[in-house]
């Protein structure tokens, strides 16, 4: 028997995602391929749950709505993302940068 089944890789065993028929301890033959989408289980259940909110909306917001809802959020989120930023880099050994340097690595 073959089957061809989708399996996510985690904490060190292979989990299908969708119920196999096979007796308990049967043992199998595996050949792995890389299904390329670069996305964690955790990616795909967010990307599930998001698709589900907006299929469920009755009224999907404009840009310009948008706008107007994130300008009333008080401070900078530039500044934010600048800041979290430069914190990563800060935690970062100097040999793992491409150029330029931080200002830490330059001797």
């Amino acid at each position: 028997m073959i089957q061809h089944v989708e399996a996510i890789y985690e904490h060190g065993v292979l989990r299908p995602l969708v119920p196999l028929a096979l007796a308990e301890s049967q043992r199998v033959k595996l050949t792995i391929s890389d299904t390329g989408t670069g996305h964690s289980s955790r990616d795909m259940e967010f990307l599930k749950w998001a698709q589900a909110e907006v299929a469920a909306m009755t009224h999907i917001p404009s840009i310009e709505e948008v706008r107007e809802v994130m300008s009333e959020i008080p401070g900078s989120m530039a500044e934010d993302l600048i800041a979290e930023r430069e914190d990563l880099h800060l935690e970062q050994p100097c040999n793992s940068f491409s150029q330029p340097l931080p200002p830490q690595c330059k001797k």
